[in-house]
Formats: C-alpha cells, structure tokens, sequence
C-alpha cells in the first residue's frame, strides 16, 4: 500500500477558449494549469476537479491525452506526472423536498462515462458549460444515475448556511431529499471537522472529506486528506471509502473551523457574533446561522472517535506571517513541493533555507499547532501564530 494526498474539490475558472466556467474562479485556474500546479509545486497526488461535466473542460483533457501530456488509466483517472486526476462535477439540487438549495459533487470514472453523464445532464439543465448550476430534476434520479455509471455521490460542504444538505436543504435529515444508501461520503467544508460532524449520528456510517473548494490556484490543498491504497485510480478510491483490503483514509488536514467564513451567527446586517436576536450592536433581528450552532441544533451522542481518521489543523504556507514570495520560492526550489515543506522536510533543513522563525511556523502547522481568531457570517477568521 501506497499514501497518497488527495484535495477532491477544484474549480475551473476558464476553458480551452477563455470563457467562465466558474464565474467566480480565477482565470488563471484552468484544467492544464490546474494539474501542473499540483504535481510541480503544491505535492498533491490526487485532484478532484468538479466542473468536467463541461464539454469545453472534457475537450481540454482530450487535448492533454491526445498530445501525450496525460493518460488515463483503465481503472478511472487521468495521470499527468505526479499527479492523478479525478472527474467530478457539482451540481445544485433543488428538488421538491428541499427547503434550499443543495450542492452536491457527483464523480465519474472516465472521459468517456463523464461525456455520458455530461449529456444526460444537458437535458436537465439549462448551461452545461457552467459550473454548480441548478440541476431540474429529484436527488434520486439524480443519484440513481451516478450509480448507473458507477460513480461516486458525495454532498457537498454540508454544513454551510447557504447551499448545502444541513445548512439550507432539510429540516433535520439527509433522507427527507437522499437515498441515503446511495451516499458514499460527506464533504465538510471549511467551518467544520470531524468532531464538530460526528455529533450527528445520522452522519457515523459515512466516511468524511476534507477538501479546498478551491477557485484559484493558490487555493489547491487548502483541505485534504491522506489515503490509503494500492494505486491512484478511481476504482480504488472508491475501495477507500468502503474500507476494502485496508485501504482508508489515514488522516484529514484542514484548517481550523474557526477560520471558516460560516463558523459563527452572526448578525446579518453588522456581521457581529451574536448569541441572539435583536443585535446588541444594531439591533437588527436577522441573522446568519453559523456551522458551530447548526451542528448543535441536530447534535446527539458523540462517537467514539477514535474509530475515525485524525483531523488535523493546517493552513497553507501562504499563511505563515512573514514569508515572502522570494523565500516561498527558495523553500521550492530546494524540496520541490508545499507537501514535502509541510510534512517531510527535516526542522534543521527548514532554518538553514528560510531561517528560524519561518521554520518554527512551518513545524507548528506540520503538528496541527495553530491560535485562530473565529470568522462568521461570509467573513474569514485569522490565523494567528
């Protein structure tokens, strides 16, 4: 067995011909730039990427197979260098059980099965080409197709207060829009983690991820997770999260949930954390519902968890107060990757490239050692020290 760093939620922000694919994603952030970003610099040795339901985004990795830049492996997978590639597409539900609107990522194994369900998708929706766009139809059909094709059907972030299964589709349970047998894992998202999660006993049977959601490339490897297994191929990923023949996942990297923009209510007009309603500050009687609270609405008996993967609280270099480009770019030169800096590089290598204090902060993220300041409200948190 293998280990592997995989981050399974990548936007792109424009096609083969320029145009948005995620309105919102960076331009730069494009499926060839997304691939060698992660294989030559940030060390991640699985990508998802969710918008390969888009014709244009499947021409783009036709071009890199055809050209010899990239392969793709019969068990499911696109290779290109150090890195794997896995096809996704997120999808907004908003079918007639849902109180809100609802993403989801649904995963394919190949070109070929994701231009069968980039065409059934067609007639479901008015803008293939875009990305996280409104899906007209049940969860159920939806899911049931995915499994058709052998897929993978995970919700997406599902805790946030806006689009997301606990934040704003059901009341109280995932089965009042899923088939719940039908799920094969639940995405966190930023503001949350495995304990927060695991409150839930509806949520014990599946397993978590944690991933970047990344809409510019900086963002890559924001959140991930290690696996465990033979190879990176989508059939055996789908093996990890099964548990099959000791394939697993090992352990979730992701930044403090109070770092994340939804963690805390606060008040919707001033974006002060409140406890209730009217504001101290404003007096506003709106509020947004922030992660900690919601998870505590739906919260029973904890597991045990010991029984689930370590969480384990990083940020990206970019965070580490005081490190230039000049000095990220040396730490690269010299180990190659974010991954490497992050997990493998000696302490006493780290002082001798970028000096004592970058290097101490670089082997407080590698032992989850981090202060935060909470965010809320659409609003990040800080990372202190």
């Amino acid at each position: 067995m293998d280990q592997f760093f995989a981050d399974l939620h990548i936007h792109i922000g424009r096609n083969k011909y320029g145009k948005p694919v995620k309105i919102t994603g960076a331009k730069s952030l494009t499926i060839t730039n997304i691939l060698k970003e992660a294989s030559d610099r940030k060390g991640m040795n699985i990508v998802g990427v969710i918008d390969c339901h888009a014709p244009s985004v499947l021409e783009e990795i036709e071009d890199n197979i055809n050209k010899g830049f990239a392969t793709e492996d019969k068990d499911g997978g696109i290779h290109y260098k150090n890195t794997t590639l896995f096809l996704g597409s997120e999808i907004e539900i908003y079918d007639p059980n849902c109180q809100g609107p609802i993403h989801v990522l649904c995963y394919l194994p190949t070109v070929g099965v994701m231009k069968q369900f980039s065409a059934w998708l067609s007639q479901h929706m008015k803008n293939i080409e875009l990305s996280s766009q409104r899906y007209y139809g049940t969860a159920s059909e939806l899911q049931e197709k995915v499994q058709e094709l052998n897929g993978v059907f995970i919700p997406a972030h599902i805790f946030t207060p806006f689009k997301s299964a606990f934040g704003k589709g059901v009341k109280e349970s995932l089965e009042e829009v899923f088939q719940v047998k039908m799920i094969d894992g639940v995405e966190l998202g930023l503001s949350s983690d495995t304990h927060m999660a695991d409150k839930i006993e509806e949520l014990h049977p599946f397993p978590f991820l944690t991933n970047s959601d990344a809409h510019s490339l900086a963002k890559i490897g924001r959140e991930y997770q290690l696996f465990q297994m033979e190879e990176p191929t989508f059939q055996d990923w789908k093996k990890v999260l099964k548990g099959v023949g000791g394939r697993k996942i090992v352990a979730n990297y992701g930044m403090h949930p109070m770092l994340g923009k939804y963690h805390a209510t606060v008040c919707k007009n001033c974006l002060t954390p409140i406890e209730k309603v009217p504001c101290i500050h404003c007096g506003s009687v709106s509020m947004i519902k922030g992660v900690a609270d919601r998870i505590d609405e739906l919260a029973g008996d904890s597991r045990n968890l010991t029984e689930r993967p370590p969480y384990i609280y990083q940020v990206p270099l970019e965070y580490i107060p005081g490190l230039g480009k000049k000095t990220f770019e040396k730490l690269l030169d010299h180990f190659h990757n974010e991954m490497n800096i992050i997990h493998y590089v000696p302490e006493d290598h780290l002082i001798e490239v970028a000096g004592d204090k970058i290097a101490k902060s670089i082997i407080n993220i590698r032992n989850g050692i981090v202060q935060v300041e909470q965010g809320g409200g659409g609003k990040y948190g800080k990372w202190l020290s």
